[in-house]
């Protein structure tokens, strides 16, 4: 009994063992895949020369063009505010008025005194008038003629001066209505009606912000590099792309003593909505120049080494992609500065570096679109020492700190 289970287990277990075999050749082919030994399909980009910008990243402040503080040139108490704080007012708009009652009481007394002094004159003008003529017909001596005279000359200038003094009454009855000297944005208004206030009180102010500078502060090395009329200041949103861009108009002549960096001012036609006193990212932009550009996407690095994979031509006639060191500068635009290591025309494998070995066959095909393209400028590039929180990061400053 015992020697017939041997045999039944062995026979058994043979048979596993076949069908094991079996499988483990049915599997051979399968795991081969398809297509295996093929070279694989890689979109490739001919390098070409395309402008490279020179560029530092800043902080700035807008400056409105047109900005004013308004004070009371009279005192007294406030009767009644006419706008709100951050309203849009127009040239001549009432802004506030203090009460002129005393000032009303004077001007309609000069003009009483106006009034009598021209009555006067009336007089006096018809009474040297007859003098005259009583003089002619000898009915009149010269003495009393000429005091004739003189009595309307005095009461010319006695006129005069009254109307002088109305128009001077009737000027300071204007300083007590404060109005817009142009058109622009009411500040904040710090007093109420019932309040007193003296030609030392500030009131308001009035800022316009379609007119607007751009101020700037670099280090004294770049601020040499800047053409006033050409160096363009170009202002960035939250994006970092630009919405305003600028020339230069102003370089200061000094550093300032608590930062050591020199101001530049640009002037711009303020049409997105910015406003007066906003800090603002910016980018000088120094230089434009021609260079071969290599997309990020076309780079990988080991250490301190940046490579780029391109298309060569192997034995055989075969495509292979090919591993070279480059050495690259500033990043702008999703795209390196590329200052050695390739020349203009060279096939550049874009995208699935990691898949790729150095020698392996290729199929190449001329790229469509690049991996992440429309999706905003890249950031990158080493940055000038400066205080204040202002940066700057530009193409001449390479990713691997210049080595």
């Amino acid at each position: 009994m015992r020697l017939v289970r041997q045999r039944v287990w062995g026979v058994w277990l043979a048979a596993l063992a076949l069908a094991g075999c079996r499988g483990s050749e049915g599997k051979g082919p399968q795991q081969a895949g398809p297509g295996a030994g093929q070279p694989m399909p890689v979109e490739v980009l001919e390098l070409r020369p395309g402008p490279v910008r020179d560029v530092g990243e800043y902080l700035g402040t807008l400056i409105s063009r047109r900005s004013v503080t308004l004070y009371p040139q009279v005192a007294g108490y406030v009767r009644r505010i006419g706008v709100k704080p951050g309203e849009q007012v127009k040239a001549g708009q009432l802004l506030l008025e203090v009460d002129p009652s005393r000032e009303r009481a004077g001007v309609q007394s000069a003009q009483a005194q106006r009034n009598s002094a021209l009555a006067q004159r009336r007089y006096a003008r018809s009474t040297r008038q007859r003098a005259e003529q009583l003089l002619k017909e000898g009915l009149m001596s010269r003495q009393d003629y000429e005091q004739a005279v003189a009595q309307s000359a005095a009461a010319e200038a006695s006129a005069r001066s009254a109307e002088a003094q109305l128009q001077a009454q009737q000027v300071e009855l204007g300083f007590y209505r404060l109005t817009a000297p142009f058109a622009g944005v009411v500040g904040d208004i710090p007093v109420k009606p019932g309040d007193y206030v003296t030609p030392q009180t500030v009131l308001t102010s009035v800022d316009q912000s379609r007119a607007l500078e751009v101020s700037v502060a670099v280090p004294p090395e770049r601020a040499s590099q800047v053409k006033v009329g050409s160096t363009l200041v170009e202002v960035l949103d939250d994006e970092g792309k630009p919405v305003v861009s600028a020339p230069v108009f102003f370089v200061a002549p000094t550093s300032d003593p608590s930062t050591q960096l020199v101001e530049l001012k640009a002037a711009f036609d303020n049409t997105v909505g910015l406003r007066a006193g906003q800090v603002v990212h910016t980018q000088v932009v120094y230089e434009t120049r021609e260079s071969l550009r290599l997309p990020t996407f076309a780079v990988t690095q080991q250490s301190s080494q940046f490579f780029a994979m391109v298309a060569a031509q192997a034995d055989g006639g075969t495509t292979v992609a090919q591993r070279r060191p480059v050495k690259l500068g500033g990043l702008e635009d999703n795209h390196y500065e590329l200052l050695d290591g390739l020349e203009a025309g060279t096939p550049v494998i874009v995208g699935s570096l990691q898949q790729l070995r150095d020698g392996q066959p290729i199929q190449p095909k001329p790229v469509q679109r690049l991996p992440g393209e429309g999706e905003g400028p890249g950031v990158g590039g080493a940055a000038d020492a400066g205080t204040g929180g202002a940066g700057d990061a530009g193409m001449g400053s390479s990713p691997d700190g210049g080595k």
